[in-house]
Formats: structure tokens, sequence, C-alpha cells
């Protein structure tokens, strides 16, 4: 195994040609959807593919999203609830593809006891990260139970401070995506559902400035090599990706390994990645969280070796 592992590293570093070019900068998450560029940072793949990547880790897609719009990142991650008001809003961004996805990777967690359904909700304070994918499905579970945003109290909070908050009494629940909801049972919080089942993929993008897109096409086909040598390095070498992510988020491997369980990583723009966008859009549309349903692109299908 090590063997292969080495040998693997080695022609993945053989040397490329490197793009007179300023840096790409490149913002992601510092969350379990994150899994391939993590690697590809950690693993140097994107400067085996002759790119210079410089990097910003957030803990939100809708702190990707500012730093996308604001000019100060190239390329960023982000869910699709936060991609959607991105590009509803008509800013010079487009849509490239979706590096990870998961049904149940978002979770409702409490302390409570007599909490046992949805419906207890009602009244209750509910922890989450406004205007990212956990918030637009918290919206849809809601919904599809017969409550509204009216019927409970959301709290605006950060996915760090969730768990101390529901500890201290501060929330009654919290909605989060991985690792947060594998942190707190941890911490003696348990489940109370997933944000599964409402016919939502939970996708997580990669969307780009329009102006880099256009006038970058090699160092953006290089940057989607390096994030493919990374898919490529998780399906071969499953153990070394879970340390590598342990290390680089500084959490307990077992936390990793329950957490990337519940996502699939995958470089594609597919039909089906498309009408779970579309469904998204359509239910967001009718919440008022935006006011049309932007235009998305044609599906794209990236070849990966498995």
């Amino acid at each position: 195994m090590k063997k292969k592992l080495i040998l693997f590293l080695i022609l993945c570093a053989w040397p490329m040609l490197s793009y007179a070019a300023e840096p790409l900068r490149f913002a992601f998450q510092n969350r379990i959807g994150s899994v391939l560029p993590i690697i590809a940072v950690d693993q140097r793949f994107f400067a085996a593919e002759g790119l210079d990547v410089t990097t910003q880790m957030f803990s939100s897609g809708p702190a990707c999203a500012e730093a996308l719009t604001s000019g100060a990142a190239d390329i960023a991650t982000m869910g699709d609830t936060t991609a959607l008001i991105a590009l509803s809003r008509n800013l010079p961004v487009q849509l490239l593809f979706s590096h990870a996805s998961g049904e149940q990777r978002h979770r409702v967690m409490v302390m409570n006891p007599a909490l046992k359904s949805v419906d207890d909700l009602r009244g209750k304070r509910i922890g989450v990260k406004k205007g990212t994918s956990t918030y637009g499905g918290l919206l849809k579970l809601l919904s599809r139970n017969g409550l509204t945003e009216q019927d409970v109290r959301l709290i605006n909070l950060r996915p760090a401070t969730l768990i101390e908050a529901l500890q201290a009494g501060s929330i009654d629940a919290f909605a989060a995506s991985e690792p947060t909801p594998s942190m707190a049972e941890m911490r003696d919080a348990h489940q109370l559902t997933t944000l599964g089942g409402l016919g939502n993929h939970y996708p997580i993008l990669i969307v780009g400035q329009s102006r880099y897109i256009n006038d970058h096409p090699q160092q953006l086909a290089a940057f989607r090599r390096g994030l493919q040598r990374a898919l490529t390095f998780l399906h071969r070498y499953p153990q070394q990706a879970e340390k590598i992510v342990a290390t680089t988020l500084n959490l307990p491997p077992d936390v990793i390994k329950q957490a990337m369980a519940r996502h699939a990583y995958h470089l594609k723009l597919d039909q089906e990645i498309l009408t779970s966008l579309a469904d998204t859009g359509d239910f967001l549309l009718q919440q008022k969280i935006i006011r049309q349903q932007p235009k998305l692109p044609q599906p794209e299908s990236i070849l990966v070796r498995k």
C-alpha cells in the first residue's frame, strides 16, 4: 500500500506546464464538504498542474460568496442556497460544477429529550447560519411539517458557536452541516432529524468570477484537473484522505470518518444536480428569499477516474 501511494504521489508531482499569470485566489470552507479542495491543497495537486493557487478558508458558504463577489477571490465553494442567492442577483459570477453532495449531511441537533419531532420545535429557538444550504433545507423541513419561519425563532449563528449555544441553553436546537453535528454528538447532543428526503441533494458548488472564467480558461482547466487528482486520491487512499482532513480541520479522526460517510464526492454538473438546484430555487422564490429564479447552465458531466 505504501509503495503504491508513493508511486501515485510521484506521478502526480510530474513537472507540468507552469502558467505565467497571477495566482488563482481560491476560497473554500472548513467543512467536510470541502474534502477535495483540502486534499488538493495538502498534496499540492494544483501545483502539479502548474497552477499557483492562494487559498482562503472560511466557516460558511456566505463568507466564501462574499469573498468572491467582493473581488477577494476568483473561485469559491458554497452550498446551493448561497449560490442561488448570488446567481439570482445577476452578479458577475458563474456556476461551474459540483464537487460534493449529500442528502444526510445536514442534521438538526437537540439536547432536550422532550424534543422528539419537528412539530416539537414550534416556538423553539433554532440556531442556523442564514443564507446557507442548511438554512434553505431547514425552511423546507419546516414547510413539509406544516410550520413556517414565523412558528419558530431562528437565531442567526456561525457554525463554530452552535454547539456552545446549545449547551448553554441559548438555543433549543440547531441545524448545521457536518462536521458540526458529529462534534455535537461527542458533547451529549443527539439528532432530532436530518434534512434529507426533501428532494434536495444539497450539492456543494464551485462558483467563479465571470471575468476570471472568461480570461483564464487554461488556469480553470488546470484547477479542475487538480481537483480530479484529489478525487482519485480519495478513492484510492481513503484512510490517508481521512487523516489529511482530520489534520487540516484539527478534528478527531472518528468524527471525520463518520461525517465523510454522509457525503458523496464527485466532479459534475449533471441533470440530477441541476434539477435539485431548480427545485431549491423554486422554493426560495416561494419563500421570497430570492426575487427571480437564476438561469442555470446546461448539464455537463466531468469524467473522473474511480
